[in-house]
C-alpha cells in the first residue's frame, strides 16, 4: 500500500449510476473494505431504481445509499451535497450535465472530478486553425476558466478521469519525466478487438454511454500542432490511419475524434517540449454508418421536436432504444487496448514508445460482471479517486491528470493488477544523433 497522509474520509456523491458509475463504486469498495479512505457514497441517478440497483450490488455495505437526482439541476445537487455532508463529487453523468454538476460542487464547497467535459460545436464550423472558430463552447474551457475561483476557495476539481482521457494523460506525464529528455509528440490510440458474439452482420453496439458516443464521434475533431499554430479542427472521421496494436491484436483502422487530451496535454506538457497531440479511435463500421445516419436525420439533437402533440428530445429517443452498455456484456468478446504513442529524444537519439493498458472482456465479466469498455474506464477513475481521497493528489484549482505526479498512480496500477506495458517502437536503424 502506498504511504501518504490522509485527510478525513471521502464522502462521495456519485452522479450517474450507469455502467461506468457502477464500475467505479465496485472498485472503490473492493479497494477499501476496511474503510481506510472511503467513508460514505451516495449513489444517484435520474432513475431512482437504477441507483437502487447499483446500491444492491454493494452487498449491504452501509456506506452506500441510493437517491434520485436530476444531474442538470444545480440547486438540487448542491442541496444534496449539503444535506448528506459530502466533500467530493464524482460526475459519471452524460457530458451535457457536466457544467451544472461542476457548478453545484463549487457552490456546496465540495471537490469534484469527471471523466469528460461538455462542448458545443457551431452549426457551421469554420474548421482549420483555432478551436474557437468551430466551437461555441470548446471542451474543458468552462472548467479551466474557473481555475482561479476554485483555487481561492481551496477546492480542487480534477477533470478527465477515466481511461482516455485519464490513464493516458498519466502515461504521457510519466513518459515526459522518465522516458524522454524531450517529449515532442503524444498520440492517443484507442482500439482493440472487442466485437459482438452474435451472428447478425448489421449488429450495432455502443460500448459506452450513447450520448457521449454521439457527441465526441460526430463533433468536429481537434488536433494540436504547434508548427501549424495550435489547435486544428477538421470534420468527423478525418485522419484515417492503420495502427498496429500489441497483445496480438494487430492492425486497427483509426480515425480522429474530438477528445480532451488534445487540449489538456498542451496545457500541462508543453514545458517538456510537446509540439503535437492527437486522439484516434478504432470504430466498428456499423457504428460509424449508424452515427452518420443519426446525424444527418437530426437525431442527435437536444432540441425538442413535437410528435403527435408530445415533445421529445431526439437523442433521448435514440439512447432509450439503443442497447445499453450495462446490458451488453454477454454480447461482447475480445480485448480493449488504450495507450499513447510517445515520440521524442532520449540521450541524443530519437525514441518512440507505446505505453498502453490492456483489458480483457472475458476476465472483466468473470471478475466484475461488467463489460470491458466501461470497466476499463471505471478503473481509471477509481484509482484517481483513491489518490485524491488519500491526499496524494491534492492542490486547489482545476486540473487534469497530467498536472500531477504520475508515479503514485502508476504504482497503484501495479499494486491493483490494472496492467500497463511499455513497448519500445524506436527504429534504431534510422536513428540519428540530435544536435
Amino acid at each position: 500500500m502506498l504511504n501518504a497522509s490522509r485527510n478525513s474520509g471521502l464522502r462521495m456523491l456519485l452522479v450517474g449510476a450507469g455502467a461506468v458509475g457502477e464500475s467505479i463504486v465496485k472498485i472503490l469498495q473492493w479497494r477499501d473494505r476496511s474503510t481506510h479512505f472511503l467513508e460514505k457514497v451516495v449513489i444517484t441517478d435520474y432513475e431512482e431504481a437504477r441507483a437502487a440497483e447499483v446500491k444492491e450490488m454493494m452487498g449491504g455495505d452501509p456506506r452506500f445509499t441510493a437517491r434520485r437526482l436530476d444531474a442538470t439541476d444545480r440547486e438540487a445537487i448542491a442541496q444534496m451535497i449539503r444535506e448528506e455532508d459530502l466533500n467530493f463529487v464524482m460526475d459519471a453523468a452524460p457530458p451535457f450535465a457536466s457544467n451544472p454538476i461542476f457548478d453545484a460542487a463549487y457552490a456546496a464547497g465540495a471537490d469534484y472530478a469527471n471523466m469528460g467535459t461538455w462542448s458545443v460545436p457551431m452549426e457551421d464550423p469554420a474548421y482549420g486553425l483555432g478551436i474557437e472558430n468551430s466551437y461555441v463552447e470548446p471542451m474543458t474551457k468552462y472548467n479551466f476558466d474557473r481555475h482561479e475561483d476554485w483555487k481561492k476557495r481551496g477546492q480542487m476539481a480534477v477533470i478527465c478521469l477515466g481511461i482516455d482521457p485519464g490513464v493516458v494523460n498519466v502515461f504521457a506525464k510519466y513518459a515526459a519525466i522518465h522516458l524522454f529528455d524531450r517529449l515532442r509528440e503524444v498520440h492517443v490510440k484507442d482500439g482493440g478487438n472487442i466485437s459482438g458474439t452474435g451472428d447478425d452482420p448489421d449488429q450495432i453496439l455502443f460500448g459506452f454511454n450513447v450520448w457521449t458516443v454521439m457527441d465526441e464521434v460526430m463533433n468536429p475533431n481537434v488536433e494540436y500542432d504547434a508548427s501549424r499554430g495550435g489547435l486544428i479542427v477538421e470534420p468527423a472521421f478525418a485522419g484515417r490511419e492503420v495502427f498496429r496494436m500489441p497483445e496480438g491484436i494487430g492492425n486497427n483502422v483509426m480515425v480522429k475524434v474530438e477528445h480532451e487530451e488534445t487540449v489538456t496535454m498542451p496545457r500541462f506538457l508543453s514545458q517538456y517540449g510537446l509540439e503535437k497531440a492527437s486522439f484516434k479511435i478504432s470504430l466498428d463500421p456499423n457504428v460509424i454508418n449508424a452515427l452518420k445516419v443519426l446525424d444527418h436525420l437530426g437525431l442527435r439533437s437536444l432540441k425538442p421536436v413535437e410528435v403527435d402533440g408530445v415533445k421529445v428530445i431526439p437523442r433521448d429517443v435514440v439512447a432509450a432504444c439503443a442497447p445499453q452498455p450495462k446490458d451488453i456484456g454477454d454480447e461482447l468478446t475480445g480485448e480493449m487496448v488504450v495507450g499513447v504513442l510517445c515520440i521524442g529524444e532520449k540521450d541524443g537519439q530519437e525514441r518512440k514508445v507505446f505505453i498502453y493498458q490492456p483489458f480483457d472482456q472475458k476476465k472483466s465479466m468473470d471478475q466484475w460482471n461488467s463489460q470491458a469498455v466501461t470497466m476499463q474506464t471505471g478503473w481509471g477513475a477509481a484509482l484517481a479517486i483513491e489518490l485524491i481521497a488519500r491526499g496524494i493528489w491534492r492542490e486547489p484549482g482545476v486540473y487534469s491528470p497530467e498536472y500531477f505526479d504520475p508515479d503514485p498512480y502508476m504504482a497503484l496500477m501495479r499494486e491493483t493488477g490494472y496492467r500497463y506495458e511499455i513497448e519500445d517502437r524506436s527504429d534504431r536503424t534510422r536513428q540519428k544523433k540530435v544536435v
